[in-house]
């Protein structure tokens, strides 16, 4: 079964199957696929190489090296708090007795879709100098000055709180799947639960707690709406910041090539800490369903704790929103319909969800159905985007619609095509662990009774992997919804999604407006996040 957790993981090796040659059906689809994959990375080397001496030295100035530093430190920050906040509540709502434990589940992932730069104004709106917070305490106790909420800590607050699900969303799926034989066997030899969890569960959970981390880290490194928001100088804060006031923007393509080291770097780093274990069992034996554990006199802290979170991370972000929203129609502030900016939202990124899908499709039968050097590296290339930030995926493809691809420039098709980019991992992992599950003599029996290469993709293949399929897609739609830097270079004059609309608002105080379209935007995506989940359940 295709699980969040699956949708939320970096890809394995495939299995061998099936004939040893693809046909062209397949191998046309993936290598155009490739090609688009790679064309904002070729085209910034190729502007970043071109660049004159006066852009390198730009470069390599000291508050480049200062903007390297406070980007590492809070991707730092972030991937820990991330972790501290996510691993309890997964063994909570995996492995204990925990009142309501079917509701905390739900409850916990839905942070995932309040994007970023909505977290960021309402941190600054509650917590910024004379915020709702400020007010408060000082009608009540006099307090006049809260502690600046600006720069690192703001950033990383606003970042933790609406990115931990990446980390818990592997983390339950890889306690589900593990071998409960082991916790009843350290129990029959004396073992108490803590020292349990600390020598058995705990290093099996490596694989996962490194790979939530790791999107936790890319995406903090691409981050745009929250570091802007708290004013927090990072390399994407500084990319668009370049973009926007400089004619020379050789320098934004040098930054975005940084930038895309560093995540390389990160990557590399995942690669390294994961190593070569094994985590698999050594027997083909399911054990029976897990036991909980009994929180006794703790199970009202962990109740608080769960609620802590949510209410942190969901309850008060839309509350204020409401408040705000109310307030300003209360006021008579005009607010402007958001029916437009909702209808563009789920007019592009149904096109994106579609391409992707259709784009994934030839990529994870080649990788899973015939095997070998050129289909692995068409794979890979495939998941490219996961290691481009997005705007510099929107950069690339600026210069290259305006250098290369004029008609293009500013459309639509080449706004889709950003976030096939950046988004088509999500649908290749998830349309690639459903193929897994495809036995290849069933795609055999259809060849033998006569079925040729497109009848048995459409009758037999597509049905077959449509659960990945449709998997992969919700996922997508979810992150194109809340994508906003890709979204404010590439759209074409004019063109607001709900994503702009919220950034537009906000960044002219324009908070019930604001309020409005953020509201929208969070209901929206909450839509795919509550069925994928429904569908694990299942």
């Amino acid at each position: 079964m295709v699980t969040i957790g699956n949708l939320l993981s970096l890809p394995g090796r495939g299995r061998a199957g099936g004939r040893n040659t693809p046909p062209a059906l397949l191998w046309a689809p993936a290598c155009i696929v490739a090609a688009a994959m790679a064309l904002p990375l070729a085209y910034l080397l190729l502007r970043a190489l071109g660049a004159g001496e006066e852009t390198w030295d730009l470069l390599f100035r000291g508050r480049t090296l200062d903007t390297l530093v406070r980007t590492c430190l809070l991707v730092l920050t972030v991937t820990v708090g991330s972790v501290l906040v996510a691993l309890p509540l997964a063994w909570l709502t995996e492995r204990s007795d925990l009142p309501f434990r079917r509701a905390w589940e739900v409850i916990t992932i839905l942070p995932l879709v309040v994007p970023s730069y909505i977290g960021g104004f309402l941190v600054v709106v509650i917590l910024g100098p004379k915020g709702m917070l400020q007010d408060l305490l000082e009608t009540l106790f006099g307090i006049q000055r809260l502690p600046d909420i600006y720069g690192l800590p703001g950033a990383t607050l606003t970042l933790v709180l609406f990115s931990f699900p990446y980390v818990l969303l592997p983390l339950r799926a890889a306690l589900r799947r593990l071998d409960h034989g082991l916790d009843e066997t350290a129990r029959s030899l004396g073992y108490g639960g803590w020292t349990i969890f600390f020598k058995v569960t705990f290093p099996l959970l490596r694989p996962a707690l490194l790979s939530g981390g790791l999107l936790v880290a890319l995406y903090t490194l691409s981050d745009f709406g929250a570091v802007s928001l708290l004013d927090y100088e990072t390399f994407t804060r500084a990319i668009f910041i370049q973009y926007e006031s400089a004619f020379d923007r050789d320098l934004a393509a040098g930054l975005c090539l940084a930038l895309l080291v560093l995540a390389v770097l990160v990557l590399l780093g995942e690669s390294l800490a994961r190593g070569s274990g094994r985590y698999y069992r050594s027997s083909g034996r399911v054990s029976s369903s897990p036991s909980r554990t009994a929180l006794g006199h703790w199970r009202w802290p962990a109740l608080a704790y769960c609620a802590l979170v949510c209410v942190i991370s969901l309850v008060v972000p839309l509350g204020v929103l409401v408040y705000w929203l109310v307030r300003g129609i209360n006021s008579g502030e005009e607010l402007s319909p958001v029916w437009s900016a909702g209808w563009n939202s789920l007019y592009v990124s149904g096109l994106g969800m579609l391409v992707s899908a259709a784009a994934a499709l030839p990529v994870a039968i080649l990788a899973v159905r015939y095997p070998g050097a050129i289909t692995r590296l068409l794979e890979r290339a495939s998941y490219m985007g996961f290691a481009l930030p997005a705007i510099a995926v929107a950069l690339g493809l600026v210069f290259f619609g305006a250098g290369y691809a004029t008609p293009l420039y500013q459309t639509i098709p080449l706004l889709i095509l950003a976030y096939v980019v950046l988004y088509l991992p999500a649908s290749v992992g998830a349309t690639r662990t459903s193929m897994l599950q495809v036995n290849p003599k069933v795609e055999e029996a259809a060849r033998n009774l006569g079925a040729g290469s497109v009848r048995r993709l459409l009758t037999v293949t597509v049905p077959l992997v449509a659960p990945g399929i449709l998997a992969g897609a919700a996922l997508v739609f979810l992150l194109t919804m809340k994508e906003l830097p890709a979204t404010l270079i590439l759209a074409p004059p004019g063109f607001q999604t709900l994503a702009t609309s919220v950034w537009s608002a906000a960044s002219e105080a324009f908070f019930a407006q604001a309020a409005m379209a953020g509201l929208a935007l969070v209901v929206v995506s909450a839509v795919p996040m509550v069925l994928l989940f429904l569908r694990e359940q299942r």
